[in-house]
């Protein structure tokens, strides 16, 4: 009897878990057919609150990766933003023009700034990535080397971020886009058009971004100086010296002589009007003396 019960009760407990498992599978099945549209809220720092479902279990995980940031530097090709400072001197500034103009043909570049002054040239050059390194030697060759600087900052990582970042969100524009057509409430539609004109508006900054770091790795960039031959200095000799000597003590002179004439222009003519003044007012005349007189007459009278 008590062997039997054992067998009952081993046999329920098996129908049971079987029972459990076939549940539990329904549910899961369930749950992926009534799926949401759109995949749970995240923030990854780069301008997204919300992403759609990718579809597949596949295509998130890829998304997801991309987003992350982008694959290891060491199976990707390094990304350097070239700089070069160069001083050379020739005989004749002005003709450097010439050969620098064929240089510039000959490796696709241009002057993105050019000063010209009286002993010197200056331009700001840039020039493809792969033909930096032969310009740079071709442009020492012009003259007599006086400076040379160059620096490579590197910036794949900042790159590859960019760029993989810019693919997610064009990808996701275009899902958002799909599912414009799909919406059926007016509320739906507001929804899908404010996150696409969002994302847009960040795809606008990212691309924008993107391009600029991609100029300054395709072209680098050259400061080319050219120098004229450099002034000799002499020593004044005995007779520059006195001629200097005298010079400036004619500019004394001279300066004395004009500050006598502005005294006999200007101070000669005050000086007369300030007589004839006080000889009106207080001299033979003496308007302001007789006032005076009358005014202390009259107060004599009346006490």
């Amino acid at each position: 009897m008590k062997d039997k019960k054992i067998v009952v009760f081993v046999f329920l407990t098996c129908v049971a878990c079987l029972l459990y498992s076939c549940g539990g599978a329904d549910m899961r099945a369930s749950k992926a057919a009534y799926e949401p549209q759109y995949a749970a809220d995240y923030s990854r720092g780069d301008g997204l609150t919300s992403a759609p479902a990718a579809g597949t279990a596949e295509s998130a995980l890829q998304a997801e990766r991309a987003v992350e940031g982008p694959e290891p530097a060491d199976v990707q090709t390094r990304k350097l933003v070239r700089r070069a400072e160069l001083l050379i001197r020739v005989e004749d500034p002005g003709a450097v023009e010439k050969p620098l103009g064929g240089l510039m043909q000959k490796y696709g570049a241009w002057a993105s700034s050019t000063t010209i002054q009286d002993n010197s040239r200056d331009y700001t050059l840039r020039v493809p990535h792969d033909s930096y390194d032969a310009m740079v030697e071709d442009l020492i060759g012009l003259g007599k080397l006086l400076r040379r600087s160059e620096s490579a900052e590197d910036v794949t990582l900042n790159y590859y971020d960019l760029e993989s970042r810019l693919a997610v969100k064009q990808e996701l524009l275009k899902t958002y886009q799909g599912y414009l057509g799909k919406a059926k409430t007016i509320e739906e539609i507001m929804t899908v058009e404010q996150k696409i004109a969002e994302l847009q508006q960040d795809i606008d900054w990212t691309g924008t971004r993107f391009r600029n770091l991609s100029h300054l790795v395709d072209y680098a960039t050259i400061e080319f100086e050219v120098s004229g031959p450099a002034a000799s200095y002499a020593a004044p000799t005995m007779g520059e010296r006195f001629g200097g000597l005298f010079g400036s003590f004619g500019g004394i002179a001279s300066s004395a002589l004009v500050v006598l004439v502005g005294i006999v222009i200007y101070g000669v003519p005050a000086l007369l009007i300030l007589i004839v003044l006080f000889w009106l007012l207080f001299g033979r005349i003496g308007f302001v003396r007789r006032l005076m007189s009358l005014a202390s007459g009259k107060g004599k009278a009346k006490n």
